[in-house]
């Protein structure tokens, strides 16, 4: 049913897993719903993450090492305490230049450590790039824009032994909204923009809107938000409601944040509440002059290229991940004026 309003009302309905997922990627969406994360807001922030570790990224983790053998070193670069990803294998040369940065996900609240090993691990050893997995700061005990603030002080640390057009960032879930964020950040702080940017299972903006906030959470056995206010708050503590609409926290609203990105790819599943809005920040990229693409992948939920790392669709897209790094970081340094007549279209 629907009303003068346009809103609709559905009727009970039997929706099947797509044909077309690998059974791996079939039984990672079955676990997800029956076993979901350990995630109870109503505990201390210290026993969620505490949980989280033990029971969700610990296994992935070890899964993720197995598959993809990596020499990790824990340090410090501008004030910031970060893991160093290499991976050990025929692909990694010692003395690639570039690097990236790894962003990772857990709302805000949760992730650092395990989580961002988790979603360094696999890239680094896709793409044979030193990656740098940042512990910045989250909520609830900081806001923004401290998580700002600390992947800057990793980029100007790297920045006096890299060019910019040789480090690239990417980021999964909140990681990658913080991924757009950190871009915005870098031109407010006079910094040069980086090679190239990847946003996995999120926006460029923190405000998530669209149909699928809507149309997924039911799909994973969740109620869905009310129907008013639309879009629905996120209920991520480190963004105040106030500050969602800035162009430091939400860069895809704004063209004159955008139009600075670098060469950016979107990845997400089309089971994932984050959908419309990667959806929407890709065109709103465009529509900035940004050469922005846009990576989906049918039946597949949040966070899916890290959830299972060995499913197809995740090594697919690990690899498609890997090709967009390789394609655009070490391109113009971005510290050179472009020659004349080279503006990109």
């Amino acid at each position: 049913m629907i009303d003068e309003a346009g809103t609709v009302r559905v009727r009970p309905m039997t929706i099947p897993l797509p044909g077309c997922l690998s059974e791996a990627a079939k039984a990672q969406w079955i676990r997800a719903v029956f076993d979901p994360p350990p995630l109870d807001p109503r505990l201390p922030i210290a026993e969620q993450r505490a949980a989280m570790d033990r029971i969700f990224y610990a296994p992935r983790l070890a899964a993720a090492k197995a598959l993809y053998p990596a020499r990790i070193t824990s340090a410090e670069m501008g004030g910031v305490r970060v893991d160093i990803v290499e991976a050990e294998s025929d692909i990694a040369d010692r003395t690639d230049d570039r690097v990236l940065i790894c962003l990772h996900g857990g709302g805000f609240r949760i992730g650092a450590g395990m989580g961002a090993l988790l979603e360094a691990i696999p890239v680094a050893s896709k793409t044979g790039i030193r990656t740098v997995a940042i512990d910045y700061r989250m909520g609830p005990e900081h806001e923004f824009p401290a998580a700002s603030e600390d992947v800057a002080a990793v980029y100007r640390a790297l920045l006096q032994s890299h060019a910019p057009g040789r480090i690239g960032i990417y980021g999964n879930s909140a990681g990658g909204v913080l991924t757009a964020m950190a871009a915005a950040w870098f031109a407010e702080q006079g910094l040069p923009a980086p090679g190239a940017l990847c946003i996995v299972s999120a926006p460029a903006d923190n405000v998530w809107g669209g149909d699928s906030r809507y149309t997924v959470l039911p799909l994973v056995g969740w109620p869905a938000p009310a129907a008013a206010p639309n879009p629905p708050p996120t209920g991520m503590p480190y963004v105040r409601p106030e500050d969602l609409h800035h162009p430091l926290v939400s860069p895809a609203l704004f063209p004159e944040a955008a139009r600075g990105f670098p060469p950016t790819m979107f990845v997400c599943g089309t089971r994932d509440g984050a959908v419309s809005s990667a959806i929407a920040s890709h065109s709103r990229l465009v529509a900035a002059g940004v050469d922005a693409t846009l990576e989906l992948w049918e039946g597949m939920g949040h966070g899916f290229v890290f959830d299972d790392v060995n499913t197809p669709e995740a090594i697919e897209a690990l690899e498609l991940i890997a090709r967009h790094f390789e394609d655009h970081l070490g391109a113009r340094d971005a510290r050179q004026p472009a020659p004349a007549g080279s503006e990109r279209t």
